[in-house]
């Protein structure tokens, strides 16, 4: 059934949370409610102890079309403000993906480009339709892949990510996941599905391990090798006191 007041739809299925974009005539655009709604919902996941993992997908034939360029057409002096509360909360949406402590992967048919393929390869895992559209146009439209700059280079090597936000051109499937920018590809209407199953074995894990191994797999990413290193056996010595007993 569709709800077209509610920005995002919100659904849990035992310990998995499915968060949906719901602007499908829009392409899910990410406007202010949107954006909102998104970033409140993963928090709200964030503090949900019934909560063990989160699906993000996208209502229609479109996972997102990235930001909502109509919102602010008419650029004037009175609305800069809300232009620089936008990009604020955009960035914090970007930066809260990898820092929640419970997986997040991404159903993604169709469109993801621009913030909408920021979003994608923000989360831990993608699942990818036959049918997707991967990619940055922003320079197209005159604008600055500005925000999602940062998650691209992390997901690909410069050479492909200067290609992809200098160019403009959309990837397909296969490219992508030849890439690693998915994990998965299943025909569009399989989506949801193959990415609920893989949440669903997220959440027979104990949270508080699965908490433990996504903190430290991106904060290792960050480090140099030695202190990395250091912190993979801080973490292997604490964890051993939550053990059941059971041999690791």
């Amino acid at each position: 059934m569709s709800h077209p007041q509610l920005p995002l739809l919100v659904e849990d299925r035992g310990a998995v949370r499915i968060l949906t974009m719901n602007r499908p005539d829009k392409l899910n655009a990410l406007d202010t409610a949107l954006t909102r709604a998104l970033f409140d919902a993963l928090v709200a996941a964030q503090e949900d102890d019934a909560v063990h993992a989160v699906v993000l997908a996208g209502a229609g034939r479109g996972f997102c079309a990235g930001a909502d360029l109509k919102e602010f057409a008419d650029l004037t002096p009175a609305n800069q403000k809300a232009v620089v509360a936008r990009a604020d909360l955009t960035t914090r949406l970007h930066m809260l993906l990898p820092g929640l402590s419970k997986p997040i992967v991404a159903a993604v048919q169709g469109v993801a480009v621009g913030g909408g393929a920021g979003t994608a390869i923000g989360c831990d895992m993608v699942v990818a339709g036959t049918d997707l559209k991967f990619g940055y146009p922003e320079l197209k439209h005159s604008l600055v892949p500005a925000i999602v700059m940062t998650s691209l280079q992390r997901a690909v090597g410069r050479k492909l990510a200067f290609e992809l936000i200098s160019l403009g051109r959309l990837i397909g499937a296969e490219e992508a996941l030849r890439h690693g920018f998915v994990n998965k590809i299943v025909a569009p209407t399989d989506v949801l599905a193959e990415a609920v199953a893989i949440a669903e074995v997220w959440a027979e894990v104990k949270p508080i391990a699965m908490s433990a191994t996504k903190r430290l797999f991106y904060r290792v990413a960050e480090l140099p090798f030695e202190a990395a290193m250091s912190a993979g056996r801080d973490v292997n010595a604490i964890m051993r006191g939550f053990r059941d007993g059971d041999e690791a």
